[in-house]
């Protein structure tokens, strides 16, 4: 199927009340379990590739976009590609010569001011061009921790930050945390509420893989649309993997351990995109 367009899959996702799963692919098996887990719960579904990821495969985008573009228009799922966590401005112009559909530019370690600059020329620069943004407001796991003052984000703070750089949508800290293996973060669904109120835009959960699927379904009906998972897929991708090594300690070829592993990603992908639109 032809790639689908980012912002049309989160707006109906956000019209129907439903969030979307945003999945992050290092390789080409996360994209083919992305792509199977999306068929096997006959949900939308969107791929994205980090900055860095990127920066894993030699700091060439052109290679892993086209393997994720290729798995995408060959499955029977609606699938959107983006470009996630982009710091570099020289990585932000590269998303125009491939086939994403939207970036997720992240200037949220910048000074206020300086993130709301660094948006602005990057939305500028994407809508010219056709592509939907996603920015960053407050820090996502941030490094004096989830709980401190000043890493969740402010609702008016919010509202002056969307209207100032014209973003398409807000990723917003509430309480999740990147790279969690445990599911054991609570997020503050009061605060996305008051978020839902101020920001006219799709807000998005990121660190969702230590979110139980309770506070999942509470941080959706909330307000939460994009919802981006990733370290959950690497957990069961190595679980297996180990697994497999451990049970046949004379394996060489890939294929016996990369196999498992696509498979464990794909039931993730597939449980997390009918919890998110149940």
């Amino acid at each position: 199927m032809p790639l689908e367009l980012t912002g049309k899959v989160v707006k109906r996702a956000e019209e129907a009340g439903r969030g979307i799963g945003a999945f992050n692919a290092i390789c080409v098996e996360h994209a083919e379990a992305i792509a199977t887990g999306a068929e096997a719960a006959g949900r939308p579904a969107i791929i994205q590739i980090s900055e860095n990821a990127v920066r894993f495969h030699g700091g060439r985008l052109g290679p892993i976009a086209a393997a994720c573009s290729a798995v995408a228009r060959a499955s029977s799922a609606d699938l959107a590609l983006h470009l996630d966590h982009v710091e570099s401005p020289e990585l932000l112009r590269e998303a125009g010569e491939h086939a994403f559909g939207s970036v997720m530019v992240d200037a949220s370690k910048l000074p206020y001011a300086a993130n709301i600059e660094f948006t602005r020329e990057a939305v500028r620069w994407a809508h010219a061009r056709g592509l939907w943004v996603e920015a960053e407001l407050g820090e996502v796991g941030g490094k004096d921790g989830v709980h401190a003052p000043g890493v969740r984000t402010d609702p008016h703070e919010a509202e002056q930050f969307v209207a100032a750089t014209g973003v398409d949508a807000l990723a917003v800290a509430v309480g999740s945390a990147h790279a969690m293996t445990t599911r054991t973060a609570v997020v503050d669904v009061d605060l996305i509420r008051r978020l839902r109120s101020a920001v006219p835009r799709p807000l998005v959960l990121h660190g969702s893989s230590g979110v139980p699927d309770a506070s999942l379904r509470n941080a959706v009906a909330a307000g939460i649309v994009k919802v981006n998972i990733g370290t959950a897929l690497n957990v069961a991708f190595t679980a297996a993997v180990r697994q497999q090594l451990s049970s046949e300690s004379d394996i060489i070829d890939p294929r016996r351990y990369l196999g498992p592993a696509r498979e464990a990603m794909v039931e993730v992908v597939a449980a997390s995109l009918l919890v998110l639109s149940s």
